[in-house]
């Protein structure tokens, strides 16, 4: 088969050099995401790089009962208390809303509530990391190049341009250091029906139109948020028609469920540098033709940072390593 794209060969005098450090999957833990930031100036690096799904997934009500007693599924607590609540369930990336009892009633027979109080739950947690990084990376000068992925709500798009420091552009090449970073957060259909998903023709036909933009293969890292398909990236537990992992002989059976369209985009263009996540299981390395490619995992609920420090000089990946902490 011939290619539709070729690899350009530049010769240049002069080699450049970048130092990005990439994570995926924080899901609103605030702790993962401070460590994130704070790791990249542990370890001095041009550019950070976030993969996607950044939003939680959960919310938990909050009812005030009055005389500074509160419910939390089911356990009553005093307000001296709620604050170590509160701080424990932004570090496991849990979103909260403290509701009065009759404020919670209504919203639990009522769906359009509570999408509400997720969007305002998850708008308020990106300001918050906003201002995060904007405080802790005023001084350095370091750029946050950040993607929606499959659990992220596309209204984010617009939250994130609020900053400057976040660097939000889907399908736009940004020129960065003589490297040209280009971002896609559509997954192929999973069986949760999240909200951005698309089949593996569309993915293509998009992925398509954003390669064509690319200058440079040779120096192009595609930031991508699921990962190609049958890599060590890719591997996740088999379900059932229950949604329940398989087990045989003792073991969760595991399978490929990556995008054939991103697998077929890379082994077509060649670029530099795949970065990739959505698999939180798969934290791993691999090489689609030449190139490399990475999946950091992630453990949000934790609070573990799960990122991959990444060296580039000139047209080749000088040194990679998983950071886990």
């Amino acid at each position: 088969m011939v290619s539709l794209f070729k690899r350009n060969k530049h010769s240049t005098n002069s080699t450049t050099n970048l130092r990005i450090l990439f994570s995926s999957d924080l899901h609103a833990s605030y702790t993962v995401f401070k460590k994130f930031i704070n790791a990249g100036k542990i370890y001095k690096v041009n550019a950070l790089i976030i993969g996607g799904d950044i939003a939680g997934k959960t919310l938990l009500p909050i009812i005030d009962l009055g005389n500074n007693n509160y419910n939390i599924q089911d356990k009553i607590i005093t307000s001296s208390e709620l604050n170590s609540f509160i701080e424990r369930f932004k570090s496991e990336g849990i979103y909260y809303a403290i509701l009065s009892k009759n404020e919670y009633e209504e919203a639990s027979q009522n769906k359009k509530a509570q999408d509400e109080l997720f969007k305002k739950a998850i708008i308020a947690t990106i300001r918050e990391w906003m201002k995060i990084a904007e405080e802790r990376l005023k001084d350095y000068k370091i750029p946050i190049f950040i993607n929606l992925g499959n659990d992220d709500p596309e209204y984010l798009f617009e939250v994130l341009k609020e900053s400057e420091i976040f660097k939000v552009g889907e399908g736009e090449v940004f020129d960065f250091k003589g490297y040209e970073i280009i971002s896609y957060g559509y997954v192929n259909p999973t069986p949760w029906n999240t909200f951005r998903e698309k089949k593996e023709e569309e993915i293509y036909n998009d992925l398509s139109k954003i390669v064509s933009k690319i200058t440079n293969y040779s120096k192009a890292i595609y930031n991508f948020h699921a990962p190609p398909y049958n890599t060590n990236l890719d591997n996740a537990p088999l379900l059932d028609e229950n949604l329940k992992p398989i087990v045989r002989g003792g073991e969760i059976v595991y399978t490929h469920v990556g995008s054939k369209s991103i697998r077929r985009i890379i082994e077509e263009t060649n670029p530099l540098l795949g970065l990739h996540g959505h698999i939180h299981e798969s934290r791993g390395f691999d090489k689609v033709n030449n190139t490399v490619v990475i999946n950091p995992g992630s453990e949000y609920n934790s609070g573990l940072l799960h990122a991959a420090l990444v060296i580039l000089e000139g047209e080749s990946i000088k040194a990679h390593q998983f950071i886990l902490g």
